[in-house]
């Protein structure tokens, strides 16, 4: 008996699908590489940036012909930057910070495959267009009227938008913004307690979202950080990742207990929440944490150190006995601006490098104020005073602008002479420098009980804020640039990251 081997109508669509698979893969071999090229990924689509967002890539579907991306690369408003490559990766680096409060569309078309030249092909990008904004425009500030006295105020001013983030019964004295925006440490009294030593530290929402993808908590929420029930909290400081606070505090019932403590501002929450802990070294006195966010530096004795965020903070990291105040850093870490003060009572203004390098840059007979490094550009911005009558010490304040390569200095503005308590804040993209003018209450007039006061005890009538314009230093026109009067009222103004 002979048996006929049958075929099972699975096994017919098996080889159905074979053959159609052989067909289409030999036409695929006979037409060569149609893939077209394209862009695959874009990190900075629909996102939102800050000053520290610095670099975007492209990745594309196959290797490109390189000058042909980066000869039709358009981005409106124009950025410039430079370009790197690592395969089918570019890399668009901004040379400055990217202008705040501003819709950016980067555009792609025309640009060529790799080796399509070279099969004899034109092979074309598919057209790209991406989109990405800058943050808005904001600055925080201390209302100086009578219906915001000395409740901290977000000003957007991109979108012309107020609000006041603390209440009535809390008097502002300092604050320090977090770097993703989305809080402000502060340091508040009683608004009925005139005791300048009696701030607890806190922290307030401010309706802005940061970098994460999450919604942001609602604005005006505020949270206890550091009671003053047995110390006194003075002057504090923000680490620049927001990871961590430095507080100069006092013990009460012992004068001589003062030095500086630190705490994190986040921690498991299942866990108890974190004690400040003191930071065992010589006492010191003006401090700033450094740009890593690892260690603090400290006015010490007849000089500046620099000393760990740790417990035991005995030994410094380095010392510099030359100097008595670090006065800013740059966002790097690779300089600092330092002062020197000379037993003739004038004070010099140094750029100390991480190279060695001591270079001096001003002297003056009054005050450095404040100095702040561009972020876009090698320029420090400074507010000085120079001392006009010794009898009477008058001092005259004005900002300066100094380009650190060339050591030429430009002035910008000259201020009332009356104006002591001058305060500035540079943005983060670089474009504009925030300043106050505060009005004390006239000597014959006596001030209110619960008067907001400057940092010398004067109590303050009111104050105007002003926004500066800033150019390049190289660029003639800057002379010519005129403050703005802000429609607000209010002092110690800075801007948000």
């Amino acid at each position: 008996m002979t048996s006929k081997t049958l075929i099972q109508p699975l096994d017919r669509v098996a080889i159905a699908l074979m053959l159609l698979l052989s067909l289409l893969i030999g036409f695929i071999i006979f037409q060569g590489d149609v893939v077209s090229p394209r862009v695959r990924n874009f990190t900075w689509q629909n996102q939102q940036i800050g000053s520290d967002d610095i670099a975007f890539s492209l990745t594309f579907s196959r290797p490109m012909d390189t000058k042909s991306v980066e000869d039709n690369l358009k981005i409106e408003p124009p950025l410039a930057g430079k370009f790197s490559w690592a395969g089918r990766r570019m890399v668009y680096t901004l040379l400055t910070p990217a202008p705040y409060g501003t819709n950016y569309k980067v555009q792609l078309q025309q640009a060529k495959d790799k080796f399509a030249q070279n099969e004899g092909k034109n092979k074309v990008i598919r057209p790209f267009v991406g989109n990405f904004r800058t943050r808005d425009r904001v600055i925080i500030y201390i209302g100086a009227n009578p219906e915001e006295q000395g409740q901290l105020i977000l000003y957007n001013l991109t979108q012309e938008q107020k609000k006041v983030l603390t209440p009535k019964d809390l008097t502002v004295m300092d604050f320090k913004p977090f770097p993703d925006g989305e809080k402000i440490l502060f340091s508040a009294r009683t608004a009925n307690n005139q005791d300048l030593l009696s701030a607890q530290l806190y922290t307030v929402t401010t309706g802005i979202a940061g970098e994460s993808e999450t919604k942001p908590e609602a604005a005006a929420k505020v949270d206890l950080i550091l009671d003053n029930k047995d110390y006194q909290n003075l002057k504090f400081d923000l680490s620049p990742d927001g990871q961590t606070i430095v507080v100069q505090r006092g013990n009460k019932n012992n004068p001589g207990d003062f030095g500086l403590w630190y705490l994190p501002t986040t921690w498991d929450k299942s866990s108890p929440k974190p004690t400040p802990q003191r930071l065992k070294s010589q006492p010191g006195g003006d401090f700033m944490i450094t740009p890593d966010s690892k260690a603090v530096a400290v006015a010490q004795g007849q000089g500046a150190a620099i000393l760990p965020l740790q417990k035991d903070a005995s030994k410094p990291l380095d010392f510099l006995p030359q100097f008595g105040l670090v006065q800013a850093f740059a966002k790097d870490g690779s300089q600092a601006a330092m002062v020197k003060f000379n037993t003739d009572y004038t004070r010099d203004l140094f750029l100390v490098t991480n190279q060695g390098v001591q270079k001096p840059l001003l002297k003056t007979t009054g005050s450095i104020i404040n100095c702040q490094f561009d972020p876009a550009s090698p320029t420090l911005y400074c507010l000085l005073t120079q001392l006009i009558t010794q009898a009477e010490y008058v001092e005259q304040p004005y900002l300066v602008a100094i380009d650190l390569k060339t050591g030429q200095q430009r002035p910008l503005l000259v201020l009332p002479v009356d104006q002591r308590n001058v305060e500035m804040s540079l943005s983060p993209d670089g474009l504009g420098l925030l300043f106050d003018q505060v009005v004390p209450q006239a000597d014959n007039t006596p001030a209110p009980a619960n008067s907001l006061k400057t940092d010398d005890g004067e109590a303050i009538a009111t104050s105007s804020l002003w926004l500066m314009p800033l150019l390049p230093i190289a660029d003639a026109a800057v002379t010519t640039i005129k403050p703005e009067k802000l429609p607000l009222i209010g002092f110690h103004p800075r801007w948000l990251p």
